[in-house]
């Protein structure tokens, strides 16, 4: 399941994005002020920030700005009212992916946060992820380099490969990979991970990829 923190200070708006997201499949952690916020980013990891603009305490393109600095990378939606370029611009300055525009539908909202939770990497100061000794993964341009060449990967193992180097060391549970894997119109299939889980297995290594009885998968890269 992934985390989202959401900072918005219209209680109204507040508790119907929460529940909106909560229905939908995601744990929500919603505060309405800025230092609250920043309380929480640094008390626990989240997979995607949603932050409103104009808050109490910090405003959303401080608090975002100060995070980044800090080394958070999760990515981050602004809520706002502003509409001017020299407001988008400075949001996007601040460490933002992306902005929604109040009043906005939250089906619009879902496509938003499911298209970023699905992207690559986001704000790495690295360009290469070590799997193992002979096994990287470039983040700038997406590809798999084993032994110095360029391994392609299908769609579906190169999302899984992405999710797991992104939460090395977590169990994760069968339906949060079906939520990052699957698109809406996709039917999500056991059988179907298995493949993928085999089919990554036979490219990195089956012991990168732990099976957990009744849990989920671990993904563990070699120190």
């Amino acid at each position: 399941m992934s985390k989202i923190l959401l900072l918005e200070d219209d209680a109204n708006l507040n508790e119907t994005v929460t529940e909106f997201l909560e229905e939908n499949g995601y744990e929500v952690v919603s505060v309405y002020d800025g230092h609250e916020a920043q309380e929480k980013i640094y008390e626990s990891k989240y997979d995607l920030l949603l932050l409103d603009v104009n808050t109490p305490g910090i405003n959303g393109f401080d608090l975002l700005k100060e995070s980044r600095e800090e080394g958070v990378v999760a990515p981050a939606i602004f809520i706002t009212s502003m509409d001017s370029v020299d407001d988008l611009e400075k949001g996007f300055e601040s460490g933002c992916d992306d902005y929604i525009r109040k009043p906005f539908a939250l089906k619009e909202l879902h496509i938003r946060v499911e298209t970023l939770l699905k992207r690559g990497f986001f704000h790495e100061s690295k360009e290469l992820i070590q799997v193992s000794k002979n096994i990287a993964y470039d983040i700038k341009n997406n590809e798999l380099i084993i032994d110095e060449n360029s391994v392609s990967l299908g769609n579906k193992e190169s999302r899984l490969l992405k999710l797991f180097m992104k939460t090395e060391g977590e169990v994760l549970a069968h339906e949060r990979i079906y939520e990052h894997l699957w698109d809406f119109d996709e039917e999500p299939s056991d059988t179907a991970l298995r493949t993928y889980i085999k089919n990554l297995r036979k490219i990195i290594g089956k012991e990168r990829i732990v099976s957990i009885k009744k849990q989920g998968y671990k993904f563990i890269t070699e120190k």
